[in-house]
C-alpha cells in the first residue's frame, strides 16, 4: 500500500487483508536487532532486583511498535547515523516505566499473556524499578545531546503522569463525557507515539528542523493519531476480544471503574434501564456484569461508534503521511496503521 496512492476509498477502511507485520519488522530488521541488544546493556544496575524485575517486563513480549515507529520515522527522512538505535531504546524504557506504574494502579494481575510484575514482585518493587526506568532512559537523553529532543520527552511524561491521574480521578464516574475521555487517552497513551515519531523526526533534521515544520508536523500528528487510534482498538477489544488476544483479562477497564468510550456511548444512546446497569456496574467495579454491558454496547451501537471512531483516527493517521515524500519507510508506517485497524475484525 503506497502512502501516494490514489485509489484508496473514501471513508473508514479496515483492511480484510491486513500488510504482514513480518515484513514491516524485515525492512528494519538491524536496526531492530540492535535495539534489542542494546536494551539489556543499558538495565544494569548493582541491586539485582531492578535487573530481575527489568528483564521481566522486557523481555514479556510485546510488539515495541512504539521504538518501531522511532526507526521507521527517522529513516523516513533520510537519517544515517546511528542515535535512532539509542532512541528507539528510551522510548521503549519510558514505555515499560508507564506499565509497571499503571499495573500497580490498577491492580492488574495480567498482561501481554504473563503475571504481572506486581503481582509477582509486588507493588513497592515494582514502582521503585519503574522509577529506575525512568531515569535510565533520561540518563540516555543526556547522552544523544539533543535538547530539542529532550524536549519533547520531558514534555511527554509529564503529561502521560497527568493523564495517569486524571483517569484515576475518574475512576468510577459515570458522568465523563467523550471529549474528556480523548483529553486522557491522549495524554496517557496517543502522547508517547507522538513522541516517538516526533523525535525521529528532529532526530533526521537536527539542526535544519526549523526549514523542515511542515514534514515535522505531519511527523507528529501522525503519530498523535496513530496512537489514538490504538487505545480506542484497545477499547474497543476489551470487549469484543479474549484473553489469548489481548494478553489481559476482558472486562478488565469494567472491573476497575474506568469508563472507556463504549460505555460512555452506551449511556449516551441507552435506555433508562440499560444506563441503570451499566452504573451499577461501573459502581460496583467488577467484571461479573461483562456478558450483560457486552450486550448492552453491541445493542446500542456503542461498538460500532468505538470501532468507527477508531478506524477515523487511522485513516487520519495516514492522511498526514500523505504530505511526505514517500518511501519504503513511510509506506512501512502506513501499513503498520493499516495492521493495527485490522485487529478490529
Amino acid at each position: 500500500m503506497s502512502v501516494t496512492s490514489t485509489s484508496r476509498k473514501p471513508g473508514l477502511n479496515i483492511p480484510s487483508q491486513p500488510p504482514s507485520l513480518e515484513s514491516i519488522y524485515r525492512l528494519v530488521k538491524d536496526d531492530f536487532s540492535a535495539v534489542n541488544r542494546l536494551i539489556p546493556t543499558r538495565l544494569t544496575s548493582d541491586v539485582d532486583l531492578v535487573e530481575e524485575i527489568g528483564r521481566y517486563i522486557l523481555e514479556s513480549g510485546g510488539k515495541r511498535l512504539r521504538p518501531m515507529l522511532v526507526l521507521l520515522s527517522s529513516k523516513a527522512l533520510g537519517y544515517t547515523g546511528s542515535n535512532h538505535i539509542s532512541l528507539a531504546a528510551i522510548i521503549e524504557f519510558l514505555h515499560t516505566a508507564t506499565l509497571l506504574h499503571d499495573d500497580v494502579v490498577d491492580h492488574s494481575m495480567l498482561r501481554r499473556g504473563k503475571t504481572t510484575a506486581n503481582a509477582a514482585w509486588g507493588n513497592a518493587p515494582s514502582v521503585l524499578v519503574g522509577d529506575f526506568l525512568y531515569s535510565r532512559a533520561f540518563q540516555l537523553m543526556v547522552e544523544l545531546g539533543s535538547m530539542p529532543i529532550m524536549g519533547v520527552l520531558s514534555n511527554a511524561t509529564n503529561a502521560i503522569a497527568e493523564g495517569e491521574v486524571m483517569q484515576l480521578a475518574n475512576v468510577g464516574n459515570a458522568d465523563i463525557d467523550e471529549n474528556q475521555y480523548r483529553e486522557v487517552i491522549r495524554c496517557k497513551t496517543a502522547l508517547l507515539f507522538e513522541a516517538a515519531t516526533h523525535t525521529g523526526a528532529l532526530l533526521a533534521y537536527g539542526e535544519r528542523s526549523t526549514s523542515n515544520d511542515a514534514q515535522l508536523e505531519a511527523m507528529r500528528m501522525f503519530g498523535l493519531h496513530f496512537g489514538t487510534a490504538y487505545q480506542l482498538i484497545d477499547d474497543w477489544l476489551d470487549y469484543m476480544g479474549d484473553t489469548a488476544t489481548m494478553g489481559k483479562n476482558p472486562g478488565d477497564d469494567l472491573a476497575e471503574g474506568k469508563l472507556t468510550l463504549p460505555v460512555i456511548q452506551a449511556l449516551r444512546m441507552g435506555s433508562n434501564s440499560q444506563q441503570k446497569i451499566i452504573r451499577e456496574a461501573i459502581a460496583q467495579r467488577s467484571s461479573d456484569h461483562l456478558p450483560t454491558i457486552r450486550q448492552i454496547v453491541n445493542e446500542t451501537g456503542a461498538l460500532s461508534y468505538t470501532k468507527d471512531a477508531a478506524a477515523s483516527a487511522g485513516e487520519t493517521a495516514i492522511a498526514h503521511l500523505q504530505r511526505l515524500t514517500p518511501n519504503a519507510y513511510s509506506e512501512a508506517m502506513a501499513d503498520l496503521t493499516e495492521y493495527s485497524l485490522s485487529r478490529l475484525g
